[in-house]
């Protein structure tokens, strides 16, 4: 693996689609971004996670201090993230109603809890973790539509568990699309775009970005 960036304290990693961030159970779960790092940074320790079918921008730390500070940058919403996503249907008609903040952000809230009997699927329900996200809309297609999401809280699945509850889920996705979505496109389409944060040690503004280039109309991939 070759990072976008390294110093002495951190790194930082573009994952592809379809590899995990940590290993999974079994012995063919085993290959991951983690390990594919610390096989080349013997130092590097995770500090976040990205959903083995979402790519985009993953940061480690190096050394224990390091990974107690990112870890707490990210404890205390310090980091921000920006993801893009391609999303069935157009969420601006759907959603018209709903409030937009004075660039075009929109909210949704929704607690968020694993269902057990059918993990790892979660759901939206009172018992779970409180979780908001925002959207805008930055293209609208026949089909579909390009959006940008942000997190403001850390779930997971949060991104998709909440498109998906607004009727809206990602293409691609094995786990909320029904068959007919999921059959558009040959991956989930979301990708962590940009992340940034104050340097942990330096406290100086850091911010990577690892573009796409994607349409909310068919083959949704530009060439």
């Amino acid at each position: 693996m070759t990072p976008i960036y390294e110093d002495e304290h951190l790194l930082v990693f573009e994952k592809p689609s379809g590899l995990l961030s940590v290993p999974g159970r079994g012995p063919e779960k085993q290959d991951c971004l983690s390990k594919r790092v610390q096989d080349i940074y013997a130092d590097a320790l995770v500090v976040h996670r990205l959903d083995q079918d979402t790519s985009g921008l993953i940061v480690m730390a190096r050394g224990i201090e390091a990974q107690r500070r990112i870890s707490r940058l990210f404890e205390t919403r310090q980091v921000s993230k920006r993801y893009m996503a391609v999303v069935a249907g157009n969420p601006l008609l759907s959603q018209a109603h709903a409030e937009t903040n004075e660039d075009g952000w929109r909210t949704i809230e929704g607690n968020i809890l694993l269902d057990w009997e059918r993990r790892p699927i979660h759901i939206i329900h009172p018992d779970g973790k409180p979780s908001r996200s925002l959207w805008r809309c930055v293209q609208a297609g026949q089909e579909a539509s390009l959006i940008e999401l942000e997190p403001f809280t850390g779930r997971t699945h949060q991104l998709r568990v909440h498109m998906q509850s607004i009727g809206h889920p990602m293409l691609g996705d094995s786990l909320y699309a029904p068959p007919n979505i999921l059959a558009l496109t040959p991956r989930l389409m979301l990708h962590a775009q940009d992340i940034g944060f104050p340097h942990p040690f330096s406290q100086a503004p850091l911010m990577f970005s690892a573009p796409i280039h994607w349409s909310a109309d068919a083959p949704f991939v530009m060439p």
